[in-house]
């Protein structure tokens, strides 16, 4: 819902799941940017490239049947809706979203789109497979992503100055300023329990992680890091 007119209640808005998406993938994302250029945690980049895309296809899911705020049916908006937002900002009576705003949904849409991307190309080059400059791709894109997550972290400032709500904290709490009427009913534990367990089936080695012969979990990984830091000098030498 958008409108100009002041919300002073805190309702609950974002979802448990919704809030472990967000959080979880600007780690992934952060993680996977550090360890790109190193072999010795390759294996740890793969694992967070595998964590970001899938975060994001249940964050594609959730987006079609979780609740109301987090469905992309509720915030995706056309460019005139878009201008209508951004010009208020600079007008007596900035427009109010209690869940995405116009602007800031497209960044939301463009991040998913590059996870996506990244990690398609991510897992050919892993394969040695396709042209030859795909891991250039690869890379641009990953260049890409960040300008975006720079220009939604931006917006995230911006937002919080103009509407005078700390809106990191409620993507940390759930809670924002708006109208009863537009508060969820659950924060839907359950579900956020799921995405957890998934997550962390994952990262021990529990569920298998395709392109990672035997899977055998975070731990081990660290643990052969130094060798293959190791091996990498000696052969250097």
């Amino acid at each position: 819902m958008h409108d100009t007119t002041p919300a002073t209640s805190r309702i609950l808005v974002w979802d448990l799941p919704v809030r472990l998406f967000h959080w979880m993938l600007a780690i992934s994302f952060a993680g996977a940017w550090v360890t790109a250029d190193s072999e010795r945690w390759r294996d740890i980049h793969i694992l967070l490239g595998y964590t970001a895309g899938g975060l994001v296809a249940l964050r594609v899911v959730w987006g079609l049947v979780g609740t109301r705020h987090a469905r992309f049916a509720s915030f995706v908006r056309g460019p005139r809706r878009v201008i209508a937002y951004l010009r208020s900002l600079v007008s007596d009576r900035p427009e109010h979203a209690t869940g995405h705003n116009p602007a800031g949904a497209w960044a939301i849409v463009a991040l998913l789109l590059l996870t996506l991307a990244i990690v398609a190309t991510g897992l050919v080059v892993e394969a040695d497979a396709g042209p030859k400059n795909l891991d250039d791709v690869h890379e641009a894109l990953a260049t890409a992503m960040l300008v975006v997550v720079g220009i939604h972290v931006a917006g995230v400032v911006l937002g919080s100055l103009v509407h005078r709500e700390n809106l990191v904290r409620a993507m940390i709490t759930g809670r924002k300023l708006g109208a009863p009427g537009e508060a969820i009913g659950s924060p839907r534990r359950l579900v956020a329990v799921a995405l957890v367990a998934l997550v962390v089936g994952v990262w021990t080695g529990v569920l298998p992680a395709p392109g990672l012969p035997a899977n055998e979990g975070l731990t081990a990984i660290t643990a052969k890091a130094p060798q293959a830091r190791h091996h990498g000098d000696s052969a250097n030498d």
